[in-house]
Parts: structure tokens; C-alpha cells; sequence
């Protein structure tokens, strides 16, 4: 059915879906981290590419987070899952240890499959919308070229992020078991709790979006 077709063509695009968010993010965060040290803290060139340099420490996180996690949901597939495949005649019932074999015997491979988009989809959404909280500090000319460019960044990655969401929806409806999907979503978003909310907070870590300012801070001066 094209229905699916067109979904079948949209999984292959999510799974490098790390990728695409990596590629605009990285250019994103380098010119916004570096303007707002400039202009907001006062920093000088050096001081202020060091502060951009650190903050790309974070699509490290996300790099080693992405692999890591993908790699775990592969294990837990093969260590739960079984082959099922019909033996040829006159040769004996082999034994299967990973999805990879079984799929090169022309099995089907049946385990618990943690929904690797629904973690990435989350993942990579939650950590488009943090990065974006700088434009709150940043006071480039609006009719300057860098403003330009970070401009049709920010409209890229909105664009992007409604693809993500829109492509976490379709999983949502037609991949996947429910603990699946719901076990892929929690572990997308406990990473970026755990980046963004906990670790990113402390003295040593790639920091939040410049200027530095946790949100309970922002919440306070607000109200008073």
C-alpha cells in the first residue's frame, strides 16, 4: 500500500535521524555560544571560542549517549529474542545468537525490541528545544549576515523538529508493541533529564545554553 510505503521510506530516514540533528545543531551552537559570549559576558575572541568549544561538548554527550543506547536495545533484542526458521531438508536445526544471523538465513527474529526511534525522536526533539533557549540572550543585529545564518538555522531545526514529531507519531501508531514504544520514550527523555536538568548544571560538564542561567534562577528574578 503506498500508506505504508511512504512510512517504510520515513523509518530509513530516522534512523540517521542523529545525524540530521547533528548537522545543524553543530553549526547552530557554535555561532550562537560564540555571539552571546561576546556581546552578553564581554568576552574576548579566545575566551569566547573556548566557551563555544565547551558547549559543543554536548553533541559529544549526544553522540556517545545515541551509540550507547543503541547498542544496549540491540543486545536486549538478541538476548530475548529466538530465530525462527524452517531447516532445509536433510540438514539439522541450527542455533541462532543475534538478530544479524538470523536475518542472513532468511529467519525472522522474534525479541524485545526497545523502539529505537521513539527514543531517538524524543531525544533529539527535547535537545533541539534546550539549544534553542539561547536566542532569549542573543542580541546579534537582525540585518547583520550571522544573524542572517543563524536565522535560517533556527528555521531549520524547527522544520526539523516538526518532522521529528511528526515521525514519533507515526511509530506511536503503527510500530512497535505499547512497552516498547513507552520504554524507548522514557529512556530518550531520562538522557535528556539527565544531561540537560542534572549533569549540565554542575561545574564540570559541556553547561547549559549561554549565558548559564539554571531555570529555576530565570523563574525566580521573574517573579519578583
Amino acid at each position: 500500500m503506498p500508506q505504508f510505503s511512504v512510512l517504510n521510506r520515513g523509518r530509513y530516514f530516522v534512523k540517521v535521524a542523529w545525524a540530521w540533528t547533528l548537522w545543524l545543531l553543530l553549526p547552530f551552537i557554535t555561532l550562537t555560544s560564540y555571539e552571546v559570549a561576546r556581546s552578553k559576558l564581554l568576552h574576548g575572541r579566545s575566551k569566547s571560542a573556548l566557551l563555544a568549544l565547551r558547549r559543543l561538548g554536548a553533541l559529544l554527550v549526544g553522540t556517545a549517549v545515541w551509540y550507547l543506547c543503541t547498542e544496549l536495545f540491540i543486545l536486549v533484542e538478541n538476548l530475548t529474542g529466538q530465530c525462527s526458521l524452517q531447516p532445509r531438508p536433510g540438514q539439522p536445526a541450527r542455533l541462532h545468537a543475534s538478530k544479524r544471523e538470523c536475518h542472513r538465513d532468511g529467519g525472522v527474529w522474534t525479541g524485545f525490541d526497545i523502539s529505537g526511534h521513539c527514543f531517538l525522536l524524543s531525544y533529539c526533539a527535547m535537545m533541539i528545544l534546550e539549544e534553542l533557549a539561547v536566542l532569549e540572550a542573543l542580541s546579534a543585529d537582525h540585518s547583520s549576515k550571522l544573524r542572517v545564518v543563524i536565522n535560517v538555522l533556527l528555521v531549520s531545526l524547527c522544520f526539523l523538529t516538526v518532522i521529528w514529531v511528526f515521525m514519533f507519531l507515526c511509530t506511536a501508531l503503527y510500530f512497535h508493541d505499547f512497552s516498547q514504544k513507552l520504554l524507548g520514550v522514557l529512556i530518550g527523555l531520562s538522557a535528556w533529564y539527565g544531561t540537560y536538568r542534572f549533569w549540565y548544571l554542575k561545574p564540570f560538564s559541556p553547561g547549559l545554553p549561554l549565558p548559564n542561567i539554571p531555570l529555576s534562577s530565570k523563574q525566580h528574578s521573574y517573579s519578583r
